[in-house]
């Protein structure tokens, strides 16, 4: 991964708007299906992804399945790139605190350690754009909102901390989902690498491995997130993180903290795919270029 940081930089933003463009619409079922309650021997609204999909595109129109679509390119470009852009110097850091190979290589630990960090400093700064987008995106009405739109009702009701609502869940998903995409895919496209060679194979490969490891490890913390922004602006009904977490898991079940895997899933293979094999040849050649 070690290139100029401007080729990092132009490759990671152009690499996220690709995958959020084209993955948006399962990242609209996923935040439905967390926020969706259903009462004891009730039906619920959306019984799948693909049943959650329809179902908006039925109701709201095809539209509709790319709500927030501009808050999410503001959130995931500032926050890609940043994440980016911050990985190798503080991979360099940890490679200096934590324990290493004796030939200087860098550790999976460190890899895991440097990309958890680089996400969670970056997101903890863009987490407004996270906010207005889920906000958007659970709006099951043919009711166009706007960023502003949005940013006035939650400053109106929450002040300039409401734009932070579910960042500690937001911050401990984000590490958790940064190491195992950006740590997983540099481990897994360096020891693929040998038996592939740097190219696509190798880039889509280390993706998918990625891709699923993140969204395995990452989707109770998501869950917590989502519900914590939605209420941002309007009724609290949780605490905290922790009392979110609890409820959750009291009320609703312990597969509850698991709602919207599989759009979960679907996005992050699709996505890590997306970004990882444009940032790789974006950068390259802007490297080529310079």
């Amino acid at each position: 991964m070690g290139d100029d940081p401007g080729a990092r930089f132009i490759g990671s933003a152009l690499g996220s708007v690709v995958a959020e463009t084209l993955t948006l619409p399962a990242d609209v079922a996923k935040v439905r299906l967390q926020v969706q309650k259903t009462a004891e021997g009730g039906v619920p609204k959306y019984t799948g992804l693909v049943d959650c999909l329809r179902t908006t595109a039925k109701e709201e129109g095809p539209k509709a399945m790319w709500k927030g679509l501009a808050p999410a390119l503001v959130r995931q470009v500032s926050y890609t790139s940043m994440s980016m852009v911050i990985y190798e110097p503080v991979r360099d850091f940890y490679k200096g605190i934590l324990p290493g190979k004796a030939d200087g290589q860098t550790t999976f630990v460190q890899r895991l350690a440097a990309g958890g960090t680089a996400g969670a400093i970056s997101i903890s700064i863009f987490n407004p754009a996270e906010v207005i987008k889920t906000k958007i995106q659970t709006n099951a009405t043919s009711e166009i909102l706007t960023m502003r739109g949005v940013a006035n009702t939650v400053f109106k009701n929450d002040g300039i901390m409401g734009f932070w609502a579910g960042v500690k869940p937001n911050v401990a998903r984000t590490f958790i989902v940064n190491a195992a995409e950006l740590g997983t895919y540099d481990e897994a496209k360096t020891r693929i690498r040998p038996y592939l060679g740097d190219g696509f194979a190798t880039h889509v490969s280390a993706s998918g491995i990625a891709g699923f490891s993140s969204a395995c490890v990452s989707t109770p913390a998501d869950v917590v997130k989502t519900r914590l922004m939605n209420a941002a602006g309007g009724k609290q009904q949780y605490n905290g993180m922790l009392h979110a977490g609890y409820r959750i898991f009291v009320d609703e079940g312990p597969l509850a903290l698991y709602k919207g895997f599989l759009p979960i899933c679907v996005r992050k293979l699709i996505w890590v795919s997306a970004f990882f094999v444009s940032y790789e040849n974006i950068r390259a050649s802007v490297n080529n270029m310079a």
